[in-house]
């Protein structure tokens, strides 16, 4: 049998990173996937073309930076940056005007591209090539495949610090497949800060941890309060829980160390932690790398509610930043400043309440502080610029420090009671006020 030289190939469409970005022209649509599988190299040689180019458009999700095409170019007269999901840095470009927004809920990102959109070149990072000339997409997974599959072009960057993380599907791409490749000296994978748990943190964990049985499925997002849940469970009795996340963060390696994360339980891919992306510290990056016992598969997936709402007792742990009376919440802006994005918290919330036994729960601090020091209530009366991630229609378990309420089925006057219930004891009265203005008080209401 005639065998098939893939590293020919590969050595045939090798470039330079200031080669293989040549291809692109202005008003071009150019993808650069998301988190560490950003493409550096070629980022750096697209910036050197800046004075060639006008218009041209980049999305990108949770980058860490710098991304060098948008720092060299404040008044975006020839790249215009945009995000499906802020990370602090892009949070900060959003300050700058250097970055906007592209609303959306993240097991529907994949279809948008497919359906929709536009792709002229897509870049990302990538582990080495294997013998069989397939490149790992790492923890870009849970969106790159789909979004290769669209782009006119293709510019893969060889990064060999990327964890080889296994999939079920879509989580590799084939030498045949690319364009172009390059290759280059890469820095240690950035690892993403760890977040020390406030005491109101661990006051929500605790309220949370008694609705977690043995053999529960559980996703945790990233930040201080997912931290907290993580640490108690795995200080807790809980056991041979299962994990089933959008994203892979050190609290799953947290509790996988303590012996309670299993999968064994599972009845959807028994043995198996599924994620769609993964960020964490360097021994996250191990753990993940050529690990059987975790595997990623594609966000359009993972995060699919009717997929989500198969696991036995589902517990979705998501933040939110502001939680209106109605039970509206708001998890990826201050107003009209943006933070985040929707991501997967809806997707999770939908599939936790199709679960048997499922759960869903929003927690925040009941309050915060301004840049000035003054305080504030999350829980407010209405919205007035905050942009609504959960519809009250899809409200669930909210939490605070001072308590957990499950606003499911709820009326409005029973949801108002409820969350003031739970808001800090300083702005009680004020709320039970604004609720008698919106006439969603009703007099025989227990007064917190």
């Amino acid at each position: 049998m005639e065998r098939i030289d893939h590293y020919a190939e590969y050595r045939a469409k090798l470039r330079t990173p200031e080669e293989a970005v040549k291809v692109i022209k202005s008003g071009d649509w150019v993808d650069y996937m998301t988190n560490v599988t950003m493409p550096v190299l070629l980022d750096k040689a697209l910036a050197k073309r800046r004075d060639e180019l006008t218009d041209v458009k980049i999305r990108g999700n949770l980058i860490f930076g710098p991304i060098e095409a948008v720092e060299c170019d404040p008044k975006r007269e020839h790249f215009i940056y945009n995000s499906w999901h802020c990370s602090s840095y892009e949070r900060k470009l959003c300050d700058r005007g250097l970055c906007n927004f592209i609303p959306m809920v993240f097991h529907n990102v994949v279809p948008y591209y497919r359906h929709f959109l536009t792709v002229n070149v897509a870049m990302m990072c990538v582990t080495p090539m294997d013998r069989h000339g397939y490149f790992n997409l790492s923890s870009g997974t849970g969106v790159a495949k789909g979004i290769l599959e669209k782009a006119d072009i293709v510019i893969l960057e060889v990064n060999e610090n990327l964890p080889w993380i296994y999939g079920g599907f879509d989580e590799c791409i084939h030498i045949s497949d690319v364009d172009y490749v390059v290759e280059g000296p890469h820095d240690p994978l950035p690892g993403f800060p760890y977040t020390e748990p406030t005491s109101e943190d661990m006051a929500i964990a605790e309220l949370i941890i008694p609705y977690i049985k043995d053999g529960a499925t559980i996703q945790l997002g990233i930040g201080s309060m997912p931290n907290a849940v993580g640490s108690l469970i795995a200080r807790s009795d809980i056991k041979d829980l299962g994990m089933h996340t959008e994203l892979l963060s050190d609290a799953y390696l947290e509790l996988h160390r303590a012996g309670k994360l299993t999968n064994r339980k599972k009845k959807l891919h028994r043995d198996k932690g599924v994620a769609g992306i993964t960020i964490g510290s360097q021994d996250l990056y191990g753990w993940v790398d050529r690990n059987p016992g975790v595997v990623a598969m594609p966000l359009e997936y993972v995060n699919a509610p009717e997929v989500i709402g198969q696991h036995d007792d589902m517990i979705s742990i998501s933040s939110g930043i502001s939680v209106d009376l109605f039970g509206q919440v708001c998890a990826e802006s201050a107003g009209l400043r943006h933070i985040s994005g929707t991501g997967g918290q809806l997707d999770f919330l939908v599939g936790a309440s199709m679960s048997k036994g499922g759960k869903a729960f929003i927690c925040m601090s009941s309050t915060f502080k301004d840049r000035g020091g003054r305080r504030h209530s999350r829980i407010v009366p209405y919205f007035m610029g905050d942009i609504v991630t959960d519809p009250r229609s899809q409200a669930y378990h909210v939490v605070t420090e001072y308590g957990c309420v499950n606003l499911v089925g709820r009326t409005t006057w029973e949801r108002s009671e409820m969350l003031i219930s739970i808001a800090h004891p300083d702005f009680r009265e004020d709320l039970i006020r604004e609720a008698e203005l919106m006439k969603i008080w009703r007099p025989s209401n227990k007064k917190p």
